[in-house]
Parts: C-alpha cells; sequence; structure tokens
C-alpha cells in the first residue's frame, strides 16, 4: 500500500515506516511560539532542566497584542524579547520587523516542501499550502522541541480533495474551504490531514492555498497538505531557507474519504455566526454591517489587498461602517506603499493599521460592541471571538469584506455593481 504525503514526511522524519495510527517520535525542522504561547513555553523549558537548545529550530514572533495593548501584554512581550537576548535565539522578529506569525513563517523561508513544522498556534496548518507538514501544538510541546528536537506525533488519517475547474471572478479560496467546512462540519476532519490533489490545484494561486490552509482546523484538521508544483517552487523560491525535498502520495495511497469540487461551480460564501461551518451562499443574504475587517494570517497577504483595492478603488465606505485594513507583515504594508494601495484605502475612508493579530481574537483594534455585526477575512467567528458575546462575526472573502465596506451590508462586488 502506498502512502499519503503525512505518510511520508512523518516517515522521514522519524526514521521509521510511518503508517495511519502509529505513534512516531519525529525530528522537528521548525517550531513557532508567540507573544501569547511563548512565554509558557520558556517556562516550561527551564522545567525540563536541559542543558541543550535547539535555537537554530526555534522562531519566536510577537503578533497577537502587538503593539503591547497594556501592561499585561507589555509584560509577555518582554519576557519573549528577554528569552530571545539571553538565549541568543537569532530567530526572533521584533515589533516593525516582522508581523503575524504564519504570514512570517512562510516569507521567511522557514517553510518549504517536505518539513515538518509546529507550532504553538492552531493555525500553523498554514504551511501545508508549500507542501510541508505542519500543525498545531501546546506551549509545553513547543518546550520539549526546544530542549530536543523532536516530538511525538500520531500519524494522521488522510482526505483526499480533489479538485478540478477554476474559480470565476470574485471567488477564491476561502469561499472553497468555507464550503468544505460546511460540507462536512467543524469535526469532519478530527486529526485528519487534509490532501489535495486534481487539476484546480494548478488553477489556484499559492495565496489561494495558504487560505485554505489556514482553515484546515475549522474543521479539526491536523493539517491541509497540497502538491509541490511550479506555482509553489516560484513563490518560495526567493525566500527558502536551505534545501527541501517535495513530496507527492503514491498514486495507491490509502485516504479514509474522498471529497470532489469543481472550482467553477463554487460561490462567493459567508459563514453566519457562530461557526465556520454556517456557511450561506452571499447572493441569498442581506445583513446589514457595522464593521469590514480586512486582515490576518488567513487573508492579510499582499493578493488579498490587491483584490480589495480593485473593489473600493473611486468608491467610499458607507457612512455606518468602520473598515480596518491590516496587512499580514511589514513586507505587505510597504507593498502595499509601493503599489499605491495605502492611497486607494485612505480615499475611501479607512483605517489602516501596521501589522497585528489585535481584532481577530477579540484582543483589540477592532473590538465589537453588543449587537454590532462584522464581516471579516479572519477564520473564526465563535461567540464573543472579536468583542462582546452578543457581537456577530461574518467570514467572507476579502472582496467581499471590500464590496460590503462599500454597500453597509454583506454584498459581492457583482451586487455592488447592480446598485
Amino acid at each position: 500500500m502506498g502512502k499519503t504525503i503525512a505518510e511520508k514526511i512523518l516517515s522521514a522524519k522519524s526514521g521509521t515506516d510511518a503508517k495511519t495510527g502509529q505513534i512516531v517520535v519525529a525530528d522537528v525542522d521548525y517550531v513557532m511560539v508567540n507573544d501569547v504561547t511563548g512565554p509558557i513555553a520558556f517556562r516550561e523549558y527551564a522545567k525540563i532542566g536541559s542543558s541543550k537548545m535547539y535555537k537554530d529550530r526555534m522562531v519566536l514572533i510577537p503578533d497577537h497584542y502587538v503593539p503591547n495593548k497594556d501592561i499585561a501584554s507589555a509584560v509577555q512581550a518582554k519576557e519573549m524579547r528577554d528569552f530571545a537576548n539571553e538565549h541568543q535565539v537569532k530567530n526572533y522578529y521584533e515589533v516593525g520587523r516582522g508581523g503575524v506569525c504564519h504570514q512570517l513563517m512562510v516569507e521567511e523561508g522557514f517553510a518549504a516542501p517536505g518539513r515538518l513544522i509546529v507550532g504553538a498556534d492552531s493555525h500553523t496548518c498554514t504551511y501545508g499550502a508549500v507542501n510541508a507538514l505542519s500543525t498545531g501544538i501546546g506551549s509545553t510541546e513547543a518546550a520539549v522541541v526546544f530542549a530536543t528536537g523532536k516530538l511525538w506525533f500520531k500519524v494522521p488519517e488522510s482526505i483526499k480533495v480533489e479538485l478540478t475547474g477554476k474559480f470565476r471572478p470574485h471567488v477564491d479560496g476561502k469561499d472553497l474551504i468555507i464550503q468544505i467546512i460546511t460540507d462536512i462540519g467543524v469535526d469532519g476532519a478530527n486529526y485528519k490531514a487534509f490532501e489535495f490533489h486534481g487539476p484546480g490545484v494548478a488553477n489556484m494561486t499559492v495565496a489561494d492555498r495558504l487560505c485554505v490552509s489556514n482553515m484546515a482546523i475549522e474543521a479539526g484538521g491536523k493539517a491541509g497538505i497540497f502538491p509541490c508544483d511550479a506555482l509553489t517552487e516560484a513563490y518560495i523560491k526567493d525566500k527558502v531557507r536551505g534545501t527541501y525535498t517535495p513530496v507527492a502520495a503514491d498514486p495507491d495511497a490509502h485516504y479514509c474519504r474522498t471529497l470532489t469540487y469543481d472550482l467553477g461551480q463554487i460561490e462567493p460564501m459567508v459563514a453566519f455566526p457562530h461557526l465556520p461551518s454556517n456557511g450561506h451562499k452571499v447572493k441569498d443574504t442581506n445583513v446589514v454591517i457595522d464593521q469590514a475587517y480586512l486582515g490576518s494570517c488567513t487573508n492579510g497577504r499582499i493578493e488579498d489587498m490587491r483584490a480589495a483595492a480593485k473593489v473600493v478603488k473611486g468608491r467610499k465606505v458607507a457612512p455606518n461602517v468602520r473598515f480596518l485594513v491590516v496587512p499580514a507583515s511589514q513586507r505587505v504594508y510597504r507593498q502595499m506603499l509601493d503599489e499605491g494601495l495605502m492611497q486607494i484605502f485612505l480615499d475611501c475612508g479607512a483605517f489602516i493599521s501596521g501589522p497585528t493579530c489585535g481584532a481577530c481574537l477579540g484582543g483589540y483594534m477592532g473590538i465589537l460592541a453588543k449587537g454590532e455585526r462584522a464581516v471579516s477575512s479572519t477564520n473564526r467567528n465563535f461567540i464573543g471571538r472579536m468583542g462582546d458575546k452578543d457581537s456577530e462575526v461574518y467570514l467572507a472573502n476579502p472582496e467581499t469584506v471590500a464590496a460590503s465596506a462599500i454597500a453597509g451590508r454583506i454584498v459581492t462586488p457583482d451586487q455592488l455593481e447592480g446598485q
């Protein structure tokens, strides 16, 4: 019996013939922590009492409360900064030189085909878009990787997602993943890896793949893995660190389930409160909003900013709407400046922030009051996710978010043109 991509990577990293359901101990290429999960990992590492530290495999990225919103978050950030300085951890990304952790892990070349990457953040599964096996872990587990360079894994079952066709205008990876999660539920892929296959993959940009892999966890997925193709190679060419080995599934690999989607049949979707699985076609909705949020590790890339800017160019944000634009990294911020996107967003009436996770997790810089509604390009819409427990978050793609900011209600760009 052949192997899936997950089985192959875990076999290579563990030096065993890893098969679904087995427990293996594998060498980890990189372990990432942020300003919320890092301090806990540092304290747990100290408890281990190890004389070793795998510094070159450690990546420290403050992003959740950047810049610090209060004394407590400043203390967290200082603990991370002090740890990096004390142990001379070179892969530390200070405020003003970094961004949202999952964007940086790709931008800075840590993520690459065939690598095994863990991070103390649930959306670490993002890097499967570039053919890595990446998954979220806890802070205690991160401390173990600091000390040993290894971690145990249960080899996951894999769900094959066969893709054909090509997205229509104003449809992208966000719509695909909302459709998938709606179809199988938030527990439909518990401890399973999604593997994406078929001719439709070649018609998806890497930015779209990053969005899809990012939200694999919203169906309970352990990972969301794409094959390495020419688009992957081109995307990471000037970023990647060191060498890498692409991994492809064997033709006779076993999958626990197969899902099939024609990208041309996917429509603009919106996930209603309070689960990402509560998907509806945008054309069938009529939801008035108070806030539109463009950004996050899901949809804060330059491709997302370009698409949204095309929608709002020459238009004005609706009078009763706040439109927040948050690039996912300093690099994306600079690209927006160079390409004139900042001017477009400013002219339409948007508020532009430096990179931060703040509003996405309900931390700050975009908190919702009781009864308020936001359409957001983020990845979660749980009760109280972006503010008051009686607020509502609707998840949609960047173009829908931008169009909705102009219309004052959730619409697609096509519907905006018709107004």
